[in-house]
């Protein structure tokens, strides 16, 4: 049996007359009663009555109908849903993010994801840059928000974000009268900064910068989450070198301020699998893309690179 025979003989059975329906379905009557018999024999049993003047359904016609509405109906739902699952809007997305992202990028990008994708299930997960190497590595999350460039066999990488950045200080600090701070004003300060195990590349970038400046940086304690970092300025424990964007996380007691030297830019990345085939992720990603191209400078982009050394790598 085939797909045509069912729409062949719900045709007849609405129409309850084999010219219509030939009418109907574009065909030529003799074709269409033989399709019909050829369905009766195979099924075994009559599925019409025929008399010179009326065509009538049986019983087991009666069925056939109802069933034969059921399959295509169930059918039409199976392409439906595999079309969208085809354009990425079904399925699921497990997303990593370093907890910086949710000043900057991520809220937008959920958010307009969200509206365009509601029957994308988004799973998040707050990582460092290292565990979200392992986590896509080992297909726990499908797509990373980073804080450094990944050079990793599998993985892709692309920066969605520039900044630059600016020092926070506690708010009774004596710098905080300054609209702008030098570095070298700060050689006899102490700092609060990522573990050099868990980011190595930031806290190296930060000491070669105090060193350029003519100084190594006190560190006086260590934080892995941006937050917890604030609030230890917050509390007095030291000054701490932040992207531009933490300014939109307000803490009593914290104040920020731009430095008067150029320094390297800080930047957020999106890293994915390069071979994963997800529509879901494919949109995402795709999405993320569009949603971030003014999150940044376009020519310091294009100047800089995800390569660039002055690219800032964080944690």
């Amino acid at each position: 049996m085939e797909l045509r025979h069912l729409h062949y003989f719900i045709a007849v059975a609405e129409e309850l007359h084999f010219s219509r329906a030939a009418e109907r379905l574009s065909i030529s009557q003799p074709p269409l009663s033989q399709q019909i018999r050829s369905l009766e024999d195979e099924l075994g049993v009559k599925l019409f009555e025929r008399t010179k003047r009326h065509v009538h359904l049986t019983e087991a016609g009666k069925v056939f109908l109802d069933r034969s509405y059921l399959v295509l109906a169930q059918l039409e739902q199976a392409i439906a849903v595999t079309q969208r699952i085809g354009r990425g809007e079904v399925g699921q997305v497990a997303i990593g993010f370093v907890g910086s992202a949710t000043y900057t990028v991520l809220p937008n990008i959920l958010s307009v994801f969200r509206e365009q994708f509601p029957a994308v299930e988004l799973r998040l997960h707050e990582l460092t840059t290292q565990e979200q190497i392992q986590a896509l590595h080992h297909k726990q999350v499908d797509v990373g928000i980073v804080r450094s460039v990944i050079i990793e066999p599998g993985l892709s990488t692309e920066c969605v974000l520039l900044e630059s950045i600016i020092l926070a200080l506690p708010e009774t600090h004596p710098l905080s009268a300054q609209t702008k701070v030098s570095l070298s004003t700060l050689a006899d300060e102490s700092f609060i900064l990522f573990p050099a195990k868990m980011g190595p590349i930031f806290y190296e970038q930060i000491i070669n910068i105090c060193q350029q400046a003519g100084f190594r940086p006190k560190v006086a304690q260590e934080a892995v989450q941006m937050q917890t970092i604030i609030g230890l300025v917050a509390a007095g424990l030291g000054i701490a070198f932040v992207p531009a964007s933490l300014q939109n996380f307000h803490r009593s007691g914290v104040i920020y301020r731009p430095l008067q030297e150029q320094t390297p830019k800080t930047g957020l990345y999106l890293t994915w699998r390069q071979h994963d085939s997800s529509p879901a992720v494919r949109a995402f990603l795709s999405l993320a893309r569009k949603t971030t191209q003014g999150e940044s400078n376009r020519d310091d982009r294009e100047q800089l690179g995800i390569n660039h050394p002055y690219c800032l790598q964080l944690m």
